[in-house]
């Protein structure tokens, strides 16, 4: 694992006594999803709020690199299924965490080529820092930045790699008793876990799950995203025709919860190197959690949307031409860039593509073969 700097060894030191008064003045406890939503998003101190280089590759100074920065290949079949879209629905798009940008320039790109005129392109974006580079990336592009998600909407949402940022619940089985993990400040004055009898919230969700998949064993460790069903579920009241399209790492819930995934998913990213201690140099890491897609199609279909389609992210891009695009570009570099996108050992497994929504009719291109609603 490489070392941070100096400058940002220092702004992790300003991370953790931010952190570290909120659990005092919270009498010595705070539940991981708090000490989640500090650690990546506190005003000026958080991960995504405080201007340290995220996205691309380690020459860069990047920590990860998502779908889009690969190349743009990942846009232009998302433009084809798109442009399906908006046979049936208004050409506009919501882009909610719009990275570096990549994304929102590219699909601007490749829907012109084939021919659709956008009426609107927004960003949704709650880091300051990153809408400012995206302002920088975009100048010239006919895009737009709202400070919250739009109401009636009609048209396209997207959702890349965002759920998987959101704040979760962390939990562990004892016997039969459901407890939350918690952050406290350890003997070193530094952060360790701690655990605490879980709420009727979180222990009525961890009932849920195992009413549906069995039993969890004793010691079994993993998350909940509370904040992320809640999100799904407020799609239904921003969307009053059109789709959402949520592109994520993560399993449907018989997968996610299996016996075997002892101890959940949460995981970091800092200089491209993968670890599983976010409590380890708060605000310098990307700390991240897989995505429950069964719930996520639950929550959305509970709020009134329509569930029209769940895949693999190789399933998706192939269905959507991805290799038509290869074939009319093709470069040593694209074809790498191609096999990172639909390989299993890369993202193409790892990733799934879902889409909820209202007044759309199938099928969708992007779920022509290896639809797998039936998994969730």
């Amino acid at each position: 694992m490489p070392l941070p700097g100096p400058t940002a060894a220092e702004h992790s030191k300003r991370v953790v006594a931010h952190i570290v008064a909120e659990i005092t003045r919270a009498d010595g406890w705070i539940p991981f999803d708090r000490y989640m939503q500090l650690a990546l998003y506190a005003p000026e101190l958080g991960y995504y709020m405080a201007g340290a280089h995220k996205f691309g590759d380690s020459a860069a100074g990047g920590d990860f690199i998502t779908a889009p920065e690969i190349s743009p290949l990942f846009a232009q079949a998302l433009a084809r299924q798109f442009a399906q879209l908006f046979e049936q629905v208004p050409s506009r798009i919501v882009e909610f965490g719009a990275g570096s940008g990549a994304l929102a320039s590219d699909l601007n790109t490749a829907l012109s080529m084939r021919g659709v005129a956008l009426e609107s392109y927004s960003i949704v974006e709650v880091s300051p820092d990153l809408m400012d580079r995206q302002r920088q990336r975009l100048q010239g592009t006919p895009v737009d930045w709202l400070s919250a998600p739009p109401t009636e909407f009609r048209g396209v949402m997207l959702a890349n790699e965002v759920l998987d940022v959101m704040p979760v619940k962390l939990f562990v089985k004892r016997g039969n008793v459901t407890f939350e993990r918690g952050v406290v400040i350890g003997p070193d004055g530094g952060f360790a876990f701690d655990e605490r009898r879980a709420n009727d919230v979180l222990a009525s969700a961890v009932t849920a799950i195992e009413a549906e998949h069995g039993a969890l064993p004793d010691g079994y460790a993993s998350e909940v995203s509370l904040l992320a069903e809640s999100w799904m579920r407020s799609s239904a009241q921003w969307l009053a025709r059109g789709a959402l399209v949520v592109i994520d790492y993560g399993f449907p819930q018989r997968e996610y919860y299996h016996p075997q995934r002892l101890m959940g998913t949460v995981m970091c990213h800092f200089r491209h190197h993968a670890h599983s201690d976010p409590l380890w140099m708060a605000g310098l890491n990307d700390v991240t959690a897989h995505v429950d897609f069964s719930a996520m199609a639950a929550a959305a279909h509970d709020a009134g949307l329509n569930v029209l389609g769940y895949t693999s992210q190789a399933h998706f891009l192939l269905n959507c031409g991805v290799l038509d695009q290869l074939q009319a570009q093709h470069t040593p570099q694209s074809s790498g860039a191609l096999h990172r996108l639909v390989s299993e050992a890369e993202m193409g497994e790892l990733v799934k593509v879902l889409m909820v929504g209202r007044g759309v009719q199938g099928p969708l291109i992007g779920f022509t073969r290896g639809d797998r609603l039936h998994s969730l």
